[in-house]
């Protein structure tokens, strides 16, 4: 491995004449214990510090948590551009490469969040009448200003062309695009789970760091296979021994935080150290069951290959355990869907990030975390779990639920008169219930009487 002066910059390496030569093996050197102890102790006292770190952001709460995403999405985006630069380098620096690069990502982001927390958003700012003045509109055309932002950097792009420089111009901005859906875009989903209650984000991520280190363990203390070449150090005992430890830790793991308000209830604003109460989802309240009825909660798949298992026993051992009864929350049982995905398909995130290394010949992404690497060595599993969190989430277990927040998001799409219709209804609807005096609606009557009608349009 070749590592630049500059602070866990890799060095570029000179493309070989042949693509074998950019994919060779690096030759196995025989491994030192006392390097290896040294190695074990510094990543496990980063360990405890990046895990210490996300307690911390955790508990500042729902805003504080979707930042620290964004910052871990800029960080991430951060190592990939360089390493672009370095693969797609020319004789003459770039014209305006960097400020391209970052424009695009955040043009991104403004799509993205604020899809996600628009709900969220609107209930903030119609609270406050000036709020209201300032980002109506933006709110309202939020798809149209991310369209006009992006169209800003494709034609500052086209102007920015030099002669001689094309090819390298179209390759970073291929790149850019690239790393900007590989990354930004599927852990940009983790900010809806977010706001449908903290641990639909902690869990996930939880269970990534969590198989890691299980795998990390048992393939330290127990390693003896080869699991693939990608990865070498990677083992096979690691591999399922993560996998065991995993699924421990998914169970016990989302019991505990089920007790906790602070993680299973929804945030409906954007307030920061705000106490939450809510009546606990179903999800959440532990029931006694029988194990028919534990499969019944199982995604249809798992539930399938459950019923399948079962039909091979003998009559009487598939009575006795027909009989046989739990007391769990579903969350539990949900938590073991979560960690299979965490043990058996998120870890190729990280075998994908290791195929792209050896493209380059690079050991880490950067050394940003003592004894981990670059903030991209860790953070590779979490984009494909991001994804299928948000999927499995929106798919098994979120219910339909109208909030204020969808009620404003779609109140904003009617025009002028409906929306004076809306608040004219709406105030005679709580007069009659007594909630608010009738002198409002003879107030609205009046300043507003003589442009808008308070009927319905003839159809």
């Amino acid at each position: 491995m070749q590592r630049s002066a500059v602070a866990g910059r890799p060095k570029p390496v000179e493309h070989a004449e042949t693509s074998e030569a950019s994919e060779a093996e690096p030759e196995l050197k025989p491994v030192d214990p006392r390097a290896k102890l040294r190695s074990f102790r510094v990543r496990a006292l980063s360990t405890i510090a990046l895990i210490g770190t996300f307690i911390g952001v955790i508990w500042a709460g729902h805003v504080p948590l979707m930042f620290f995403i964004l910052l871990i999405q800029f960080l991430v985006a951060r190592e990939l551009f360089r390493i672009a630069y370095l693969a797609q380098r020319s004789k003459r620096p770039l014209p305006l490469l960097r400020t391209q690069q970052y424009f695009f990502f955040f043009t991104a982001v403004f799509w993205l969040y604020l899809r996600f927390i628009k709900k969220n958003l609107l209930v903030e700012v119609s609270s406050d009448k000036t709020l209201a003045r300032l980002f109506y509109w933006a709110l309202k055309h939020h798809s149209l200003i991310s369209y006009s932002l992006y169209m800003a950097g494709f034609v500052g792009f086209v102007l920015s062309l030099k002669k001689g420089l094309y090819l390298h111009q179209f390759a970073q901005y291929a790149w850019t695009h690239m790393i900007i859906l590989i990354t930004t875009v599927p852990t940009s989903f983790f900010v809806s789970n977010i706001f449908s209650g903290l641990i639909w984000y902690v869990l996930p991520a939880f269970l990534i760091v969590g198989n890691d280190i299980c795998a990390y363990l048992a393939g330290f203390f127990f390693g003896r296979t080869p699991l693939i070449k990608l990865s070498p150090k990677k083992t096979w005992e690691g591999f399922f021994g993560g996998f065991l430890g995993t699924l421990l830790l998914a169970f016990f793991l989302s019991a505990l935080m089920s007790r906790y308000t602070w993680l299973t209830c929804p945030r409906k604003d954007l307030t920061v150290f705000k106490g939450l109460d809510c009546t606990p989802d179903e999800v959440f309240v532990p029931d006694t069951y029988t194990l028919p009825d534990l499969a019944s909660h199982l995604p249809a798949g798992l539930a399938s290959l459950a019923a399948a298992a079962a039909e091979v026993l003998p009559a009487g051992l598939r009575g006795w355990l027909a009989d046989l009864t739990f007391s769990v929350a579903p969350i539990q049982l949900h938590a073991l869907s979560l960690a299979t995905f965490a043990s058996f398909i998120a870890p190729f995130g990280g075998f994908f990030a290791s195929g792209f290394k050896r493209a380059f010949r690079m050991k880490d992404f950067g050394d940003t975390i003592p004894g981990h690497g670059g903030v991209t060595d860790r953070f590779d599993c979490q984009i494909l779990m991001a994804m299928f969190a948000y999927c499995y989430y929106f798919s098994y277990i979120s219910q339909p639920e109208v909030t204020l927040g969808d009620v404003l998001s779609q109140a904003i799409k009617l025009d002028d008169h409906d929306q004076i219709l809306l608040v004219g209804k709406l105030a005679n609807l709580l007069v009659g219930e007594g909630l608010i005096p009738g002198d409002v609606v003879d107030a609205l009557h009046r300043h507003l009487g003589e442009r808008f009608t308070w009927d319905l349009p003839d159809s």
